[in-house]
């Protein structure tokens, strides 16, 4: 079993969303299969498959979020420091075609959120920065083409 690097607050985000799951929505679900059951004919009743799907989904997130955790390798991102880019590193970058000027946060993959500008470990702009320092130029092989980008700024909070 692989560990799954992430930072502590990606760790706490999982953990509050795996309670969630399990303290309000697995009640909530077999609320509605006990009263999807009280309608009567199961092979016709839409309701109770309908819970039933809801209940599947539920408990495979749970067991997925589970696995998740037991695996994590908590990274304490402010105790973290450096010239280089490495797991954990706030990167600012500029667009060497556009002068865009954009934020990256390097996280594990279960935390990451491109629109929050939280990148996950193994995505291509990820590997293309770590090791990479204030002034060097990046070139990143994203879906939508090649990208260029100098490393403006790094920094671990």
């Amino acid at each position: 079993m692989d560990k799954i690097p992430m930072t502590a607050q990606g760790h706490s985000v999982l953990e509050e969303e795996l309670k969630r799951l399990q303290q309000i929505e697995r009640p909530r679900i077999i609320q509605a299969i006990a009263e999807a059951r009280t309608h009567g004919d199961l092979a016709e009743n839409a309701e109770y498959f309908a819970a039933k799907e809801a209940q599947s989904l539920n408990e495979g997130r749970i067991a997925e979020l589970e696995d998740k955790l037991s695996r994590a390798e908590v990274i304490d991102v402010s105790k973290l420091s450096g010239t280089t880019v490495m797991f954990g590193a706030t990167v600012t970058l500029v667009d060497e075609d556009t002068d865009e000027k954009k934020v990256y946060q390097i996280v594990g993959e279960a935390e990451a959120d491109v629109k929050a500008g939280r990148v996950s470990i193994s995505s291509p702009t990820a590997r293309a920065l770590i090791g990479k320092k204030v002034g060097d130029t990046v070139e990143v092989n994203t879906p939508g083409g090649g990208k260029s980008y100098e490393v403006l700024k790094i920094t671990f909070r």
